[in-house]
């Protein structure tokens, strides 16, 4: 099932190149701003567990790998399904509320069988597309992926955008990629991945941010986390920021996806005190936050483990899929 939301999905609007074009970013400003996060903000002991709890609702569960196998998309469909072990939930208090992970994240080839171990649960299936990592297929054929991952069951699609639009300043070659990856979906939510990494400034970050949410994007992704670099502090501040600003100028709310590289407790926090002081409260929900990651949730489970028992466990204690 989608997931539900308590407000207007974004649509389609015309492109408006003067917003794009007075598009600013100040780096060290920017490096500056992140840097002080840590420092800032921490939270411990029954308010640290409570802010990993929320990260779990969060996080799209993700095997993108060479080897995958449909035995460890069935694992993974499991771990979603009963992300924490039930005598930590009981614990710290949490045994007779339901949580789950946001959704499960494959490839299109196993969006079926995840369909399949998933029924029943309001977990949906997303699958990554449009030639996914690099993007570069003809774009009839992305089209068709999209078409046939939604007709498979997946209620969400993570599309990979064309960088050179984005390094070349075709901001309407992008505009209309994105805008038919929309009506490909058809009900199922988008994700458009910007592969920040690949754009080389943040001005081109934002640039392609506000484009692909102008183009119909119920999402804006950081990476497919197969970059050189994935999602960072200051690429997140910069998205953020155009989310903020579309959502000021138009009344729609766009969600948010870092991916790629957060694989600790430690980093989670640090993106959810972003979240928390550049949007509103309601951005800490999984119809506007997800986090892209595999590893995360082993590390969380750790660590909420410690918070009950004072003792670490070994990572292989808490297996993902």
């Amino acid at each position: 099932m989608l997931m539900a939301r308590a407000f207007a999905r974004n649509e389609v609007r015309p492109l408006e190149i003067g917003w794009v074009d007075e598009i600013r970013i100040n780096l060290s400003a920017a490096e500056q701003r992140v840097a002080t996060l840590p420092g800032r903000r921490t939270v411990k002991n029954e308010a640290q567990a409570g802010w990993l709890l929320k990260a779990v609702s969060c996080i799209d569960l993700t095997t993108l790998n060479g080897d995958d196998t449909s035995d460890r998309v069935r694992r993974l469909c499991a771990k979603a399904r009963a992300p924490v072990r039930a005598d930590i939930l009981a614990a710290v208090g949490f045994a007779d509320r339901a949580l789950y992970t946001a959704a499960v994240c494959v490839y299109h080839r196993f969006v079926e069988t995840a369909v399949e171990a998933l029924e029943g649960s309001d977990i949906p299936v997303a699958a990554v597309s449009a030639g996914f990592p690099a993007g570069l297929v003809p774009h009839d054929l992305k089209l068709k992926e999209i078409e046939a991952s939604v007709r498979g069951g997946a209620m969400e699609i993570d599309v990979v955008i064309t960088r050179e639009h984005v390094l070349t300043g075709d901001w309407r070659g992008l505009y209309r990629e994105v805008k038919d990856f929309r009506a490909a979906c058809g009900k199922a939510l988008l994700k458009t991945i910007l592969a920040t990494g690949d754009l080389r400034t943040l001005r081109n970050v934002a640039r392609a941010s506000m484009v692909c949410m102008m183009a119909g994007a119920d999402f804006i992704k950081t990476s497919t986390g197969k970059e050189a670099v994935n999602a960072t502090l200051p690429v997140t501040l910069a998205m953020l920021r155009m989310i903020r600003t579309y959502h000021e100028r138009t009344g729609y709310k766009v969600g948010f996806k870092p991916a790629g590289g957060i694989a600790t407790a430690k980093d989670v926090l640090t993106y959810q005190f972003l979240m928390k002081e550049e949007l509103e409260r309601e951005w800490l929900e999984p119809g506007l936050f997800r986090i892209g990651a595999s590893s995360l949730l082993a590390d969380i489970e750790r660590q909420l483990e410690h918070h009950v028992t004072g003792r670490y466990s070994a990572f292989n204690r808490h297996p993902v899929g």
